[in-house]
């Protein structure tokens, strides 16, 4: 049996905040807090008063994206890629990760289909050597026709361990017109007019059957066991539907409408990490702050920023009438009960231990330790002269 001792510590449990704390890890698993005793030649580690929490779980991360083509039209191999962004999750004291990967065809840069459902296929070759817990988050866009069996295959083969609905079509959810919606398109991916025009009028005619195709996907995923998300939701009716469909979570709701909504039917809510460094969000819908305040917030993403989570979650206490351990479940436990993890996500015997330690070199949080089920799996010196 493997035995570590981590001592004095400020430890983050579910529900408070244990000061001058210890925590006794056996095999991987958390054996004991504060234990009365142990063992003379246990591996002891002295937290030196630091913060120790959960690892991070985060629901949607597409940062991979970055690593896989940096440039447009600039693509790195695929298992270098994922290796990469294993990394960044890693120092960024993300233990679970959901790799959030597009399936829209071939309309935005790299998210073709055949090349999206590699991506997965690699990380799912690389879960096994990883620093941390790499999954699948598929968000396919239902005007996608050419998605569904590619999808589909990544069920049945254990490739996915999300999945999320998108609907990005001008004149609703995240692009309320028209003009918005091309903006993204010229500013994200570099499109020309002509090529704009052209993926509007194929999105367009592309809706027919969409939701058939959605009710297709989501029964798939459920015989899975893989949860489904709703994505940049309206309104109430738009809730209400994604709901009836199996849909238990929601990210990134446009409003409080649809916060509200989202959270009297039981679904969970998801709101993006940068939001909160930012004080906006980048298309101008809710801001992540104010959910939180309304209590409408029950997880905090990266989206695509990996480093921004530790830091919106520790200045969370300070910016509104929120405790740690309360900003702490936004990243840990919350997130863990949406994507059905029942292992992990919280200090408490018996769960993995998966844990970080948190820095605050010049006041600014940094991770300074990791460890995936007991295991460093990064360390980081600050402050070291």
């Amino acid at each position: 049996m493997t035995q570590q001792y981590l001592t004095n510590g400020q430890i983050v449990l579910a529900d408070q905040v244990l000061e001058q704390a210890s925590l006794l890890i056996e095999d991987g698993i958390i054996a004991a807090i504060n234990p009365e005793s142990v063992a003379d030649n246990v591996d002891t580690i002295d937290l030196a008063g630091r913060v120790l929490m959960p690892g991070m779980i985060d629901l949607h991360c597409d940062a991979l994206e970055k690593e896989v083509e940096p440039r447009p039209g600039v693509h790195f191999p695929l298992d270098f890629a994922v290796a990469q962004a294993d990394k960044r999750n890693a120092t960024a004291g993300i233990t679970t990760v959901y790799h959030a990967i597009a399936f829209a065809n071939d309309e935005l840069g790299l998210r073709s289909n055949e090349f999206a459902a590699n991506i997965a296929r690699a990380v799912h070759a690389w879960a096994p050597h990883g620093l941390v817990d790499n999954r699948v988050h598929c968000r396919y866009e239902i005007t996608d026709e050419g998605g569904l069996p590619v999808l589909l295959d990544l069920l049945k083969n254990d490739d996915m361990h999300l999945l999320s609905l998108m609907d990005h079509t001008p004149g609703q959810g995240q692009f309320k017109d028209m003009a918005a919606y091309r903006s993204y398109l010229t500013r994200s991916y570099k499109k020309t007019e002509a090529e704009l025009d052209t993926i509007l009028a194929k999105k367009l005619n592309a809706a027919t059957g969409a939701f058939d195709r959605a009710k297709t996907l989501i029964k798939a995923a459920h015989a899975q066991g893989v949860s489904v998300a709703s994505h940049d939701d309206d309104n109430r009716q738009r809730i209400e539907t994604m709901n009836s469909l199996g849909a238990v979570i929601s990210e990134f709701p446009i409003n409080m409408e649809a916060a509200l909504a989202a959270r009297e039917l039981g679904m969970s809510t998801v709101f993006g990490a940068p939001n909160i460094l930012r004080g906006q969000s980048q298309s101008g819908s809710m801001k992540a702050l104010d959910a939180i305040e309304a209590n409408v917030a029950d997880c905090l993403c990266a989206d695509y920023a990996p480093a921004a989570l530790i830091v919106a979650v520790m200045k969370l206490p300070t910016l509104t009438d929120i405790s740690l351990y309360d900003a702490v479940r936004l990243v840990t436990l919350n997130p863990a009960k949406a994507a059905g993890l029942i292992d992990r996500g919280e200090i408490s015997v018996g769960k993995r231990a998966d844990l970080i330690m948190i820095d605050t070199p010049a006041g600014l949080p940094q991770v300074s330790r990791v460890w995936l089920k007991g295991k460093t799996v990064y360390q980081g010196q600050y402050d070291h002269g």
